[in-house]
């Protein structure tokens, strides 16, 4: 994936600063500020999973629940026209609306493989 990294399931950003000559990043899909910066692509990746592990620790030694980039549910505005035939649907065949959902995003997602599979789900 172009401009993230990825290490224990956390995702971090990848930008480089031209003026400052200097690359950084910050975890994504976290609430947290979690930041890292390195002067070359070995050193900002270090860097980025140093962060997670400190993170992580920190966490830890908080006693704190540390939070997960993707926690399996999310919201979707779909309109009320796509909403109602989405149910629609559903009721037809039996099902909730939640796996309508999952079944369609799982079909486009598979035939639109742009992201690599997490081993990990």
């Amino acid at each position: 994936m172009k401009d993230m990294m990825n290490y224990k399931g956390y995702y971090g950003s990848v930008h480089y600063t031209d003026e400052d000559q200097v690359f950084h990043g910050k975890l994504m899909f976290i609430r947290a500020l979690v930041s890292y910066e390195g002067e070359n692509v070995t050193g900002l990746k270090n860097s980025f999973q140093e962060a997670v592990d400190d993170y992580l620790l920190m966490c830890e030694k908080e006693n704190i629940e540390p939070e997960k980039p993707f926690k399996g549910s999310f919201n979707v505005r779909t309109g009320t026209a796509l909403h109602r035939k989405a149910v629609l649907f559903a009721k037809e065949r039996g099902v909730n609306l939640n796996n309508v959902i999952i079944e369609a995003l799982d079909r486009y997602l598979s035939n639109h493989p742009s992201v690599s599979p997490d081993p990990k789900n």
